[in-house]
């Protein structure tokens, strides 16, 4: 269970790195602006938002990284609380699709890893 429960948190944090490329690197090229769903006009007027969000997605990465290196149970806890939470606004204020593609990895990888720190103990 608990190496099922690391693997679900590395998943997450995998697939943060890719938004984070995805907006900081593909926002204005033809792959961004087809998963997006942009045209060119709107991925340029907003790319100088898109690199910001992309940094925010890296932090959550590394945090997420952080925890898994660092064995710390609290600090995966607290950073895939965080992507739920954006993945949730996300949803709500974009595309539905985002609660499914950020936030339901990172609400599985969070029970997962609830779920296996409390059959260790």
């Amino acid at each position: 269970m608990r190496l099922f429960a690391q693997l679900t948190v590395f998943v997450v944090a995998v697939l943060h790195v890719g938004f984070m490329a995805l907006e900081m690197v593909f926002w204005t090229k033809p792959l961004g602006m087809e998963i997006f769903d942009t045209t060119p006009e709107f991925a340029a007027a907003s790319a100088d938002l898109a690199i910001n969000q992309g940094f925010y997605n890296g932090f959550l990465a590394a945090g997420l990284l952080w925890g898994l290196l660092a064995g710390k149970r609290d600090v995966k806890v607290f950073f895939l609380g965080c992507v739920i939470v954006a993945g949730i606004v996300g949803g709500l204020t974009v595309s539905t699709t985002i609660i499914a593609v950020q936030a339901a990895p990172a609400a599985l990888a969070l029970l997962l890893t609830l779920v296996a720190s409390q059959a260790k103990g």
